[in-house]
């Protein structure tokens, strides 16, 4: 299983990090090994400073595909969920700095956050989907999938022009503003139309 990631997917979070509007999709990728242990807390890593929280919806790959068209898109998932991209901030600044990869900043272990899937048929529109993160009982992420500069569909046909998606893949598909640092004793928690699918603790 692969973490595909999106990052720069949100107008407004683009500009809380002064970062240059992309003209396509901005791609990384997490391993396994970034996947939150379910009932796991996360634990701060020693590397880092300023680890920030970043809510995305999240979609489950449901069989294999390479080049598919956006029309076709719809086919390889029936789940989404929400998760969680943990970022070394301070760590990611210094290798944007230095024009180096963000791995270490965006991929450690315990990075990936993932919630309990439901099915996509439950919701009358995946273009217009609300979403939220709290932390400590207070939204501090809120965010709609009508925001997307790319829709979950288009960046499913863009991934798999460079990877060959395979059953159980996940795709992040980015996230709103409001990103922050956290701190040990936080509890996060993620929403998917007001339903909560992840509950973790910060130590």
């Amino acid at each position: 299983m692969k973490i595909i990631c999106i990052g720069r997917n949100y107008t407004n979070h683009i500009k809380e990090l002064h970062n240059e509007r992309p003209t396509e999709p901005v791609v990384f990728m997490k391993p396994d090994s970034a996947v939150l242990l379910k009932q796991h807390p996360f634990v701060i890593p020693e590397f880092s400073e300023d680890i920030h929280h970043e809510i995305e919806i999240i979609v489950k790959i449901n069989k294999v595909g390479k080049y598919i068209e956006p029309k076709f898109a719809h086919k390889y998932y029936d789940e989404i969920s929400v998760g969680i991209d943990f970022t070394a901030r301070d760590l990611q600044a210094k290798l944007k700095a230095k024009g180096l990869p963000w791995e270490k900043a965006k991929a450690f272990d315990g990075s990936a956050v993932i919630g309990e899937f439901l099915p996509k048929n439950q919701f009358s529109s995946l273009e217009n989907i609300t979403f939220e993160l709290t932390n400590n009982n207070k939204t501090v992420q809120k965010g709609n999938s009508s925001h997307m500069l790319w829709k979950i569909d288009e960046l499913i046909s863009y991934v798999s022009q460079f990877f060959t998606l395979k059953i159980g893949d996940i795709i992040f598909t980015g996230t709103p503003e409001g990103v922050a640092a956290v701190k040990p004793d936080d509890v996060l928690e993620g929403f998917l139309e007001g339903q909560q699918l992840f509950r973790i603790q910060v130590k």
